[in-house]
């Protein structure tokens, strides 16, 4: 556990939008890569401490720190600690998933993990995933339709796809690299419109299979969800639903599809999860998908297990697993 003594962005008129919570993950991104390449031993938990009487911790706040509580007022005096009277929050990020689990754990490893055990999929850091060359991202978004007319082009859609996020922060040399046309980034109007235009289902299939290309395990506990997406309603237009096929261990999205404005999640479950090879994977899902077709076409059809939920709302079923005694084990065979 390393801790993060100072960090402050005062309020001014010229700092870019999120420009804190950009800071902090850029950091922690590699903070445990670091530490590995210059101690030879991982970093689990990152921990801060904010003076509440002078600051909020807003920047630790957008950037999704976990908020533990109050100290007891001591601060460190030479070698030991003397009571000063002023409380602190205590704010902690966890670098992986299981880092909590780890630091309870009583037993001391013998020898620190490898680089390897640290970072069991490398090939899901932004930094290490390839951008350009062969199996590169840019060698997918060219594949996504191009919604805007030919004339008068500026910019590629792999360019504006590859940059919305930090188009203005690239150096010329970079736009270049990543086929700009120009020395100079594409306009807000022009992400508006081809963010805007793209065929969502295209682009999410185009990531989906560069994701499987670099190595990606589909083979292990997968998550199916459906979640609105806040802020998508316009006027009469509902919000847009979206039904998610999640790598648990990963936390990395890989499939996605929209829902129906007048339907529900039921019938998308197999179109999500059709062209992935998920032969062998786990699939969770919540009760409204504890169907009979949805259960037989992941068996049967991908070759993978499932676990569902069996609520009240389906009375016959909960009934046959009593009746069976099948409440303490899987019913398989």
């Amino acid at each position: 556990m390393v801790q993060n003594v100072r960090f402050l962005l005062l309020p001014a008129t010229a700092v870019p939008p999120h420009l804190a919570s950009r800071i902090l993950a850029a950091n922690l991104r590699r903070l445990s890569r670091d530490w590995q390449a210059a101690y030879r031993h991982p970093v689990l938990l990152a921990e801060t401490f904010v003076d509440e009487s002078r600051f909020q911790g807003t920047g630790y706040r957008a950037a999704t720190w976990t908020r533990l509580g109050l100290t007891r007022g001591y601060g460190r005096h030479r070698h030991t600690y003397r009571h000063h009277g002023v409380p602190k929050a205590a704010w902690v990020y966890p670098l992986r998933p299981d880092a909590l689990a780890r630091l309870r754990h009583t037993q001391v490893p013998a020898a620190p993990p490898t680089a390897e055990v640290a970072m069991p999929h490398p090939a899901l850091h932004p930094e290490a995933l390839p951008m350009v060359g062969d199996g590169g991202l840019l060698d997918r978004l060219p594949t996504i339709p191009e919604g805007r007319k030919p004339r008068g082009l500026r910019h590629p859609i792999a360019t504006v796809l590859a940059i919305a996020q930090y188009a203005t922060t690239l150096s010329p040399e970079l736009l270049k690299t990543l086929g700009a046309r120009r020395a100079t980034p594409p306009s807000e109007s022009t992400f508006r419109r081809v963010l805007a235009g793209a065929p969502v289902d295209a682009l999410d299939a185009a990531i989906s299979r560069w994701l499987i290309e670099q190595g990606v395990r589909l083979n292990e506990a997968i998550a199916v969800d459906g979640k609105v997406s806040r802020g998508s309603a316009d006027g009469d237009a509902p919000a847009v639903h979206l039904l998610s096929a999640l790598l648990q261990r990963e936390g990395v999205v890989i499939r996605q599809v929209r829902v129906a404005d007048k339907t529900n999640e039921i019938p998308c479950f197999q179109p999500l999860l059709e062209d992935l090879p998920i032969a062998g994977a786990m699939v969770t899902a919540d009760a409204l998908h504890t169907q009979q077709d949805t259960a037989r076409f992941l068996v049967e059809e991908k070759k993978a297990d499932y676990l569902f939920i069996a609520k009240d709302n389906q009375p016959t079923l909960r009934r046959d697993i009593e009746l069976l005694g099948l409440t303490a084990f899987p019913p398989s065979g």
